[in-house]
């Protein structure tokens, strides 16, 4: 649990309705569709947030910024986010963040690795309850950080902004066209999305390139039958 000096600089307080006001979380988040869940949390909770698309983004915005709470995805792309969460829990404990690691993908292990590693919680994709969000951070952060009095609680689902889908489904588009061995970067990022906008296509088409990572037969149509299922996604956006 953090010390109270680590947030002596908080100069606004919690409230009933934004119970997170004055904290600042970063998000190391590759998916754009993720991080505007998170965005949208943040904004309902009175949080500011900072991202971070990657370990080596994340690492300058920690040069320059002081986070309260720092929320990481455990797949990026130039490395497992256990290995900041690592780094970040030898910090001194009166400057260390709340650490929430978060996943979508497949995988056993995945979240043990994160809370040995010194996370204080884990929570699996997606994230969308205000509630469960708020509550999840406020459990970590020391009692004199809470509103006072009651409060009622927040039960409302975020709902992140097609746009941003659209730019991870062509992004993953991308890699796969690109030649290059991209599936063991892709196949879990599309199963995270899968769930997080709950599409039994994506969940399936995932499947299929997890499985051709480990055999060469049927890589080549999993890519394919990949690549035409989120263009049939982005063309159906287009025309709404």
């Amino acid at each position: 649990m953090p010390d109270d000096y680590a947030y002596m600089t908080l100069t606004t307080h919690p409230t009933a309705q934004r119970p997170l006001l004055g904290l600042t979380v970063l998000v190391v988040e590759d998916s754009r569709f993720a991080s505007e869940a998170v965005r949208l949390l943040c904004i309902r909770s009175g949080a500011r947030i900072r991202r971070a698309d990657s370990l080596t983004a994340a690492h300058r915005h920690l040069r320059v910024y002081r986070p309260s709470v720092v929320i990481v995805d455990l797949g990026l792309p130039d490395g497992s986010g256990v290995d900041l969460i690592a780094e970040l829990a030898q910090e001194d404990k009166a400057a260390r963040p709340v650490m929430i690691a978060t996943s979508g993908a497949d995988g056993d292990g995945l979240a043990e690795a994160a809370l040995a590693a010194g996370a204080h919680e884990f929570l699996p994709k997606p994230i969308a309850s205000v509630c469960a969000f708020q509550q999840t951070i406020l459990k970590h952060l020391p009692q004199n950080m809470h509103p006072t009095g009651p409060r009622q609680l927040n039960h409302e689902i975020v709902a992140p902004d097609p746009i941003a889908l659209n730019e991870d489904l062509s992004h993953l588009d991308e890699l796969l066209g690109s030649g290059l061995d991209a599936l063991p970067y892709v196949a879990p990022f599309l199963q995270g999305l899968s769930r997080l906008t709950n599409d039994a296509e994506l969940a399936g088409v995932s499947k299929k390139l997890t499985q051709a990572q480990t055999s060469a037969i049927g890589r080549r149509d999993a890519i394919q039958a990949t690549r035409d299922l989120i263009q049939r996604r982005l063309k159906v956006r287009e025309l709404v």
